[in-house]
């Protein structure tokens, strides 16, 4: 089990970890280092266990916000998907339609709303016909 020296807001440390999980360390120690380095410099000098202790709350505070917006893009992404999913079923459903519509081939047939208007039409041009027919003779 190797050791490994880190530095942590000026004071070095010796700390076992398993084979292959140095750079891992070395890069938590780098974050713990950067919190300390703050809380240093806001307050000086105090006890390693201390500011070992603010800076682990710090990283615990930041990992805590980045987890809610975790969560809150998670969220967005769901309901993203379920849009997307609603559309692609209306897509597919259209889809399906179109495809009805060119397999049943062109209508040759008029809905009756058009044919019942077409026979009205017709009904009034014959009555005008006839009255322009009766005044001229």
């Amino acid at each position: 089990m190797p050791e490994v020296q880190i530095d942590i807001g000026g004071r070095s440390f010796s700390v076992a970890c398993q084979d292959g999980e140095e750079p891992y360390l070395q890069s938590a120690a780098r974050m713990l280092d950067t919190e300390a380095a703050v809380i240093l410099g806001q307050i000086g000098r105090m006890p390693a266990d201390r500011m070992l202790l603010m800076a682990g709350l710090m990283l615990a505070d930041k990992t805590a916000a980045l987890e809610d917006e975790i969560k809150a893009l998670q969220a967005k992404i769901a309901a993203q998907e379920k849009t997307l999913a609603s559309a692609e079923e209306r897509l597919a459903d259209r889809a399906r339609r179109i495809a009805e519509l060119q397999e049943a081939g062109p209508r040759t047939e008029l809905p009756a709303r058009f044919t019942d208007g077409l026979a009205e039409l017709a009904a009034r041009a014959e009555a005008i016909a006839a009255d322009l027919d009766a005044r001229r003779g």
